[in-house]
């Protein structure tokens, strides 16, 4: 059995179950909820960074972050979430840089209202992490991923994403990305059990 140390809200978490639900891994692995700001977590062990996701193999190898875990599935599964062709590959990487990047953005922009009283924070901070997310958006929108019952890990990244950002932002529900809450709609609709992981709390 597998151990996957995450979070119930982590998008990047979330990537890495959606990922081995698609591929029908999800069964062999133990969703363990980790506390990223206790230093008495076992997820400081598996990972020195204290970051997750974080993958325990069976034989106790861990594996971080998302990316490589996702790269040991893709294996594990015979090459599905990756397409084989370079070209092809490049684009599919291209687009998980993107989804990440935003999610990255985004979580900084959040951790400002988390960790500092309001009279600390910088707007200039704030403005430059928020510029990223609008322009990975605008990038999105204009040419959404296609939805499917077996999506790439570009797809699913984005997927992820967006319904993170939903679940902390509102992002969808502002009526700015039309085409990328149709998206969302339909890899609801594509992928039985996606909705099992969405963010709540």
């Amino acid at each position: 059995m597998l151990t996957l140390r995450s979070s119930p809200t982590s998008p990047f978490g979330r990537k890495v179950k959606v990922a081995a639900l698609v591929t029908g891994q999800l069964d062999a692995i133990t969703v363990i909820t980790a506390d990223t700001m206790s230093a008495d977590d076992p997820l400081r062990r598996d990972n020195p960074l204290g970051k997750i996701p974080c993958l325990v193999l069976e034989d106790g190898t861990s594996l971080y972050d998302s990316r490589v875990i996702i790269e040991y599935l893709d294996h594990q599964a015979g090459g599905v979430l990756l397409p084989r062709d370079f070209t092809a590959r490049l684009m599919v990487l291209k687009q998980q840089a993107l989804a990440d990047g935003i999610a990255d953005a985004a979580i900084l922009q959040l951790y400002e209202g988390r960790f500092r009283q309001p009279d600390k924070h910088e707007p200039a901070w704030l403005a430059h992490q928020g510029g990223k997310v609008e322009r990975g958006l605008k990038t999105l929108e204009a040419n959404p991923p296609l939805a499917s019952a077996m999506p790439d890990i570009g797809v699913i990244s984005v997927a992820c994403l967006l319904e993170w950002l939903e679940f902390r932002f509102s992002t969808l529900s502002s009526g700015q990305y039309p085409r990328l809450a149709a998206f969302v709609a339909a890899i609801n609709a594509a992928i039985p059990g996606f909705a099992h992981s969405k963010p709540k709390g």
